[in-house]
Parts: structure tokens; sequence; C-alpha cells
């Protein structure tokens, strides 16, 4: 396989997501890139998530702060400088995120910590959580990226992030707080370098020591101040947020959905979900089912099942949302 590795010194969400982007779309066959990047004091909020309910905006652009939209799904992070962010972008035949997870896991280990796999999309180590994954697919290429946390200040993680009730309840937990875990915590000699070292040396035993390293000057400018531009849009970060007449919200295992409806005499003009759910693709497959429908959950149900999902995970998605919009008997 061809591997290369780029690591980069931008701090800006914006820039640093429209690289990683334009290089989902270069990804050629029989090829995987290792990207590390960093935010400073950034939410990034997953493709399908409102931003609103997400995080406290007024109080994190307040203090300096920046808003980001990525192109997976997932829920919402804080980024620092005790942060550091890897991506994995390559071929769609070759994507295996077991053998992703494990470079991260083997780096962990190479510093003297015993990582695991848990969740739907964490890294832990004794159960706490010190990396979140997210993932995006298109026709050739594959992402997974996630966060590493070092010395990530959750002081203002926790102030910035806004974590619904019922995500906290249902993981029998007081605060976000209790769930996360710095790598410096654990061996106060760990950092964003040693870390770093750690990744690309696993990145190399797993995809090959001849990986080639790339700088800024092989990333095309112009498409990535394109994807730039719409990065830092109003548009693509908050989106267009009408007075919804309806709104359904509910939790499940695999992530939050909240469905808002706009009702005129009687039928469903407008229709957007959002949801942390990890398959951003399917979530974008609801709202255009729900539009023109009669507002019935009888027809609402009738709308759903017409998309004539088959794919397990998804169909399993699929039957808890119609099972619960069923017993809401509207």
């Amino acid at each position: 396989m061809n591997s290369a590795i780029l690591v980069t010194n931008s701090l800006d969400p914006w820039w640093n997501l429209a690289v990683e982007e334009h290089l989902l779309e270069q990804i050629q066959p029989d090829e995987c890139i290792l990207y590390l990047w960093q935010n400073q004091n950034t939410v990034v909020i997953g493709k399908n998530q409102n931003p609103w309910k997400e995080c406290r905006i007024d109080l994190l652009e307040k203090e300096g702060g920046k808003l980001a939209r990525r192109i997976s799904g997932g829920g919402a992070v804080f980024h620092d400088l005790g942060n550091l962010n890897f991506s994995f972008l390559v071929d769609r035949e070759k994507y295996d995120i077991p053998n992703q997870l494990e470079v991260i896991l083997t780096a962990v280990k190479k510093l003297g910590l015993d990582g695991r796999f848990s969740g739907r999309n964490d890294l832990t180590i004794d159960g706490r959580k010190f990396s979140g994954n997210a993932f995006c697919y298109r026709k050739q290429a594959a992402l997974h990226h996630g966060t590493i946390l070092i010395s990530l200040d959750r002081e203002k993680m926790t102030r910035y992030l806004q974590v619904p009730k019922e995500k906290i309840q249902s993981k029998g937990i007081e605060s976000i707080r209790s769930r996360v875990v710095n790598l410096t915590e654990l061996d106060p000699g760990i950092s964003i370098e040693s870390v770093r070292d750690a990744i690309i040396d696993s990145f190399k035993q797993y995809y090959g020591g001849n990986a080639r390293l790339l700088s800024p000057d092989d990333i095309d400018d112009y498409r990535v101040r394109e994807l730039y531009q719409r990065n830092v849009s109003w548009e693509w970060r908050f989106g267009e947020t009408p007075r919804f007449n309806i709104i359904l919200d509910t939790r499940f295992d695999w992530g939050g959905i909240e469905i808002g409806l706009l009702v005129n005499n009687g039928t469903v003009k407008r229709a957007v979900v959002y949801s942390d759910a990890m398959d951003e693709a399917f979530v974008d497959m609801l709202p255009r089912a729900l539009e023109g429908c009669v507002f019935k959950s009888k027809y609402i149900v009738e709308a759903l099942n017409s998309l004539n999902i088959s794919e397990a995970p998804r169909r399993r998605m699929m039957d808890d949302i119609i099972q619960w919009l069923t017993d809401k008997r509207f």
C-alpha cells in the first residue's frame, strides 16, 4: 500500500478541516494518508448536529473560540492545544477500522499505557475516554478521524459543550468530566510531541516504513480555499433554522435524534433532522422522505419505510425510529 504522512502547523479549524476533506477527495487506489493536526479553542460539531443545542456559542465566541462543522457524524468535541487530532484517509477497498484503531492503540502502548476500544466510537484507558472517533464514507475513499486528549483544558470543555440531560442519564454519569482522561494525568511525562512521534512510528509499522512525507506545498491551495470558504460560512456552520412548529426528539443507544417539522394545513412543508449518530449518510436520507407527507404517525412511518433500507445497521436504526414514532400515535 502507498502511504503518506502530513503534519500541519495550522491551528485554524476551518482550514484544517478543508485540508482533510481535500485529501479525502484526492485519495488514490491502494493509498492511505495519515494526517495529524491541532485546533485552538474550538468546538467541532458533527455534520447533522444542531449547533445551538451542542455549544454555548456566545460564550465560545466571546472568549475568542471558533465553531466548526465537520463532514462526519457523531457528537460535538472541544479542541485546544492539549488535544491532537488524527485522520486516516484511505482507499475504500483498503479501509480497515480495526487496523486503523490499532495504529492509535499501539502508539499509546509505546508510551506505556493500555488503551482499549469501547462503545460505538471511543478509545479508553481504565474505562475513561481519551479518544473519540468518527467516520465518513465516499464512493472511492473513506475517512476515519479522531481526537487524543493529552492535556486538554477540561474546564473549558464543560463550559462550552452542552450535553443533553438524557445523554448523561443514559451513560449513568454525573458529568462529562468524569468520563474523560488526559494522558498526562496517567503519565505527566507525555507530551503532544511524544504522542505525535509514537503515532507516526506506529503508522509506519502497520502501513510501511517508506511512507512519504507531505508538506503544505503538496496540497491544492485553490481547492482548500474553496472548502475553507464553505467551512467558515454561516450557512455551513449554522444552516437555515426555520421556526418549526413540531419538534420530536429522543435518544437511542446509537445516538440522539431530533426531528424539526414545519407543518402547514396538516402537511410537512419542511423537515430537518439533527443527530449525533455516527452514520451521517443515514441521517441525510430522512428529511427528504418526510417533506410533503401528511402529519400523522401512520403516514410518517410509511414515508420512512419507503426508503427501503435493507443494510442491517441502518435497518435497526430505522426500526427504532419507526417504533418510537408509532408509539407516539399523533
